[in-house]
């Protein structure tokens, strides 16, 4: 015969359901139903959107708390992977250049809700591409490997400038308000 619980016992039970826990099952749902009825690629978009506005809100904190016009590449390299860190992520530098940044990340934000939902990861590609073009003018990110698709890790590359290498990589391009005077609004 079950048990009678009051109201008051409710709290008690091992129920897995808290604030975060919560946000993440919503946006999996959310995404999930965006793709069936949009498309994957229309879901992608619509995801890169959101990614992208967060990622101007959070480049103005950074640049707020460095009290700087504009940030370096370091400084760049540096807000990506905190932003991660900051919402138990696991980002960390593997290369960075002129020509690129390139990251790994072993834990994903959205935990394990992000597996089969790689439109999830339009958050990271835009909120990155987002904060590299509002600084250093352009960026192209490219998710050579990504948990939702069921790699070990992420692999992230950031273009920061029209090249070769950058052109034939798949990605989403993103230009900022240097773009125009580094390299002639391209």
């Amino acid at each position: 015969m079950p048990q009678q619980l009051t109201r008051m016992d409710f709290h008690r039970l091992p129920i897995p359901l808290d604030r975060d826990v919560f946000v993440r099952n919503l946006l999996r749902e959310f995404t999930q139903s965006l793709a069936n009825k949009l498309g994957a690629e229309s879901a992608s978009r619509f995801v890169g959107e959101i990614g992208a506005a967060a990622g101007g809100q959070f480049n103005a904190y950074y640049r707020a708390a460095l009290k700087t016009a504009s940030m370096t590449r370091r400084q760049v390299a540096e807000a990506m992977v905190d932003v991660k860190r900051r919402i138990e992520g696991d980002f960390y530098i593997v290369e960075q250049s002129d020509e690129k940044i390139v990251l790994r990340n072993r834990a994903c934000p959205f935990g394990n809700k992000v597996l089969d939902r790689p439109e999830l990861c339009m958050m990271t590609s835009s909120v990155f591409g987002a904060i590299a073009s509002k600084n250093l003018g352009y960026a192209k990110v490219e998710l050579k490997e990504t948990i939702a698709r069921r790699n070990a890790q992420c692999h992230v590359v950031v273009y920061l400038k029209r090249s070769e290498e950058s052109v034939a990589a798949p990605g989403r391009e993103f230009s900022g308000p240097a773009a125009a005077s580094a390299d002639g609004g391209l």
